[in-house]
């Protein structure tokens, strides 16, 4: 296809080895490529973005990572990724995805709104009123989880059972966000990772955490899951209420089987995945991206 094709990271690691030897199999070159070394450069004669390695636009561009920093920072490299998608690039996942479920608000937002069902979520700057809903919800019961607004991984996540243990707000930079825990009915969690690529289901593991946190970075181990059709059509779903080409959805049933959706993940990992699946996830990743790259009403598809 002798395409060439970017690929935003900051660290390639496994996952880019991965891409690079796939997009070679597919005829393709693909390079590594820091957001953080992009920018605008604007004149008559250019299409507006500098990106090194690049002297022309690239055929398309895969996002294997979005850095933090200040917000003018970050508003920068989305503003890059909405850019190469305005001036026609594939951008997979494009900058509205990478939004949508980077802040776990409008995530919990979009998947209520679509009739997916997730945890009662609480999304609050003011002191009083957060207050009010964990008096109702201790009343009833219930624990809370707070989370970093802008997370991952499971970093940051506290489970409180009582006013005492209430996190500084200045620990989650001014914001709460808050759901009401979901007991699985025993004490080392597990869910479920569902990786859905162009509106489909293609493989899944189950994880089991040491504890209530089940994510891979916190020292869950998979396992090799079958999917029944209920979590394969909520993952689905799920990606489809986010608009994205790829995405890894987290689910958790409670103890009496009611599935909910956690997370919505538009950069995520898939090594732990590929450990206990036969599917080649990379492989599978690359022809969707070439076929968005060709296909310019791919995003109709995914939108």
């Amino acid at each position: 296809m002798n395409k060439r094709i970017a690929i935003f990271t900051d660290d390639p690691g496994w996952h880019g080895a991965r891409l690079k030897q796939a997009f070679a199999q597919q005829g393709c070159s693909s390079e590594f490529v820091s957001l953080q070394s992009c920018g605008f450069a604007i004149d008559n004669d250019r299409y507006g973005i500098s990106i090194p390695g690049f002297e022309s636009l690239p055929d398309g561009v895969f996002v294997r990572g979005v850095p933090g920093g200040t917000l003018e920072q970050v508003v920068l490299y989305l503003d890059i990724l909405h850019a190469l998608k305005h001036l026609g690039i594939c951008v997979y996942n494009d900058g509205r995805a990478i939004e949508r479920s980077v802040d776990k608000g409008m995530t919990s937002f979009l998947l209520n709104n679509a009739g997916v069902p997730t945890p009662a979520t609480w999304v609050l700057e003011d002191q009083h009123q957060l207050s009010k809903i964990m008096l109702s919800e201790f009343e009833a019961g219930n624990e809370l989880v707070f989370k970093p607004l802008f997370g991952s991984q499971g970093n940051g996540l506290l489970k409180i059972s009582n006013f005492d243990d209430l996190p500084e707000r200045e620990d989650y930079n001014g914001v709460f966000y808050l759901q009401r825990y979901i007991d699985t009915g025993s004490e080392d969690v597990s869910d479920w990772r569902v990786f859905v690529i162009h509106g489909k289901a293609v493989a899944a593991m189950l994880r089991r955490g040491q504890g209530w946190i089940s994510n891979v970075a916190q020292g869950a181990r998979c396992h090799a899951a079958v999917l029944d059709q209920e979590l394969k059509v909520l993952a689905e779903t799920a990606a489809g209420a986010l608009g994205m080409n790829y995405a890894g959805v987290d689910i958790l049933r409670d103890g009496k089987h009611q599935p909910y959706v956690l997370e919505v993940n538009s950069i995520p990992a898939w090594k732990g995945l590929q450990q206990v699946t036969p599917v080649d996830v990379a492989e599978l990743l690359v022809e969707d991206f070439l076929g968005c790259c060709s296909d310019d009403s791919y995003t109709e598809v995914v939108s």
